[in-house]
């Protein structure tokens, strides 16, 4: 009869502390990289701007599409003629006009596709499409 491999062998009464000191460094240096990552400056106190209007105006301008189909030039409403005929006279002031378009996520696609058109035959090339950003 054969004898059992296992009965010679001694009985450890330890524990193995190697592993977990293995995953308390990784811990810890898991835990440096997070919180330095997490500082994103010095804080410092800024000053406020002064609560007079300026004279300058902003020169970007933006087109807003709303889901009842009625398009704004800033915050004016406008048809799509008369934003043909404001937008040029605004390119002729500035060649380099920069426009963003906002449209709301229900509107139909073709009201986005007719404003690009307008914007691509005016030859306006600084175009941007505000999008709500993502939370995580």
């Amino acid at each position: 009869m054969s004898k059992n491999p296992y009965e010679e062998m001694e009985v450890i009464d330890e524990i193995n502390v190697v592993p977990l000191l293995d995953l308390a460094w990784n811990l810890l240096l898991v835990f440096i990289l997070v919180v330095t990552a997490a500082v994103q400056g010095i804080s410092v106190s800024l000053p406020k701007a002064s609560a007079a209007s300026s004279s300058i105006k902003p020169a970007t301008k933006a087109i807003t599409l709303t889901a009842e189909g009625t398009i704004y030039l800033d915050s004016f409403p406008v048809t799509l003629e008369e934003l043909e005929m404001k937008l040029k006279q605004l390119k002729a002031a500035n060649p380099n006009l920069p426009v963003v378009i906002k449209g709301d996520e229900r509107i139909v696609y073709r009201s986005v596709i007719e404003v690009l058109d307008l914007l691509q035959k005016l030859e306006i090339t600084q175009l941007g499409l505000v999008t709500q950003k993502l939370v995580k």
